[in-house]
């Protein structure tokens, strides 16, 4: 849409006059009919006003910001306008049309050889908004990528993409295999950041004393494209700054010779293992959609500590406190103010319109196979509640 906005104005002096009329009288007589200003000799400072919009704008994306430099005396001149300090205009009109969010900083000159006029606008971008509408579903509506680590259900219910697909608009169930195995789900609006108010629920399968733990990752549409090719921004949960949290791990898995034996892996701080079978599903643990003979998984390990096989009959894996999946019964409630950059410092999210759920520790439970987060259903709390 076009973005209405009032009127600015700014000047320099002209220069004397005086000046201009001596040169005038002493001008031959061809020059009788020149315009003020041109080749009179007498060339006046610009003077303009910018129709269109305020110094300090706001805009979000998909809105249209058009800038008019006016001449207001005739003046011969030669304009700029700057983006970020590079030229994206020559010309009188300014049409800016933001491709992302952010901040920039927009710079007009007209200038000649007896002055200039200039102004700077900071300009504010902000998300695009995708408002909840009657259509709406409280629930994640989109599948966008379904990548689950080696593991005991995989390629098979509940560890295939008609599973993958069974949380769309309702509630299901989907494994994500071993560790760094992942979802990447779209919501049909913008699930906005409340203040003092939690924002996201995700089902799973979690018990008292058995939780699985997944890292929850979330992202904005900076570009309004409508694909989750942005930002992801991590939800800080009670673990992440626990002993044996470890940040950018990164781990491979190579298709076994044998599609019934373990699946090997290999990570990069040194160590190798496997996802081990056993005798309770016989399938191939390998995706068999994945059609390279390795692939590698990149995010956040959380420490194995809460998971106690001291007795082999009865093993558990005590929840954290907050802010994974999978990891309390009756859902995890996520709070979007708690999502941080790399650097772990807050991204003060307006919403978000994407969430990918990954396994987030690395563990073999002997009989009762790995870990592996499920997810059952994530939806926006503003909708549900």
């Amino acid at each position: 849409m076009m973005y209405p906005l009032k009127k600015i104005s700014n000047s320099t002096p002209a220069i004397l006059w005086s000046f201009g009329l001596a040169a005038f009288f002493n001008s031959c007589s061809g020059d009788d009919d020149a315009a003020p200003g041109k080749g009179s000799g007498a060339e006046l400072s610009p003077e303009v006003e910018i129709s269109g919009g305020d110094t300090g704008l706001n805009l979000r994306l998909g809105d249209t910001l058009v800038l008019t430099a006016n001449n207001l005396n005739e003046s011969v001149y030669e304009e700029e306008w700057k983006l970020n300090d590079s030229v994206a205009s020559t010309l009188e009109e300014f049409t800016f049309v933001p491709a992302k969010t952010g901040n920039y900083t927009l710079k007009y000159r007209a200038f000649n050889t007896s002055g200039e006029f200039s102004e700077k606008f900071s300009v504010d971008v902000a998300i695009r908004i995708r408002p909840v509408t009657g259509e709406s579903s409280p629930y994640v509506a989109e599948l966008f990528e379904y990548r689950p680590a080696p593991g005991q259900f995989i390629n098979k219910n509940p560890g295939n993409m008609e599973s993958a697909r069974s949380i769309l608009k309702q509630k299901g169930l989907v494994s994500l295999g071993a560790w760094g195995g992942s979802i990447v789900l779209g919501f049909d609006h913008t699930v906005i950041n409340r203040a003092e108010a939690k924002d996201v629920i995700i089902y799973g399968n979690a018990m008292p004393n058995f939780a699985e733990p997944g890292v929850v990752w979330v992202m904005q549409d900076a570009n309004g494209n409508g694909l989750p090719d942005d930002t992801w921004y991590e939800i800080k949960g009670s673990a992440h700054n626990m002993e044996g949290t470890v940040r950018d791990y990164e781990l491979t898995y190579f298709r076994p010779g044998d599609p019934s034996e373990g699946v090997p892996w290999k990570d990069n701080m040194g160590h190798s293992g496997e996802v081990a079978t056993n005798t309770f599903h016989q399938q191939p643990y390998y995706p068999e959609w994945i059609e390279t003979d390795s692939y590698t998984v990149k995010g956040t390990l959380l420490p194995s500590s809460n998971i106690d096989m001291s007795n082999p009959s009865y093993i558990t894996s005590i929840p954290f406190e907050y802010g994974y999946a999978d990891n309390t019964g009756g859902g995890d409630e996520i709070d979007l103010a708690d999502a941080v950059d790399k650097n772990g410092d807050p991204a003060a999210l307006e919403g978000i319109d994407f969430i990918k759920i990954q396994t987030g520790i690395q563990a073999n439970m002997g009989w009762l196979g790995e870990l592996s987060t499920e997810v059952s259903g994530i939806a926006d709390l503003s909708i549900t509640e």
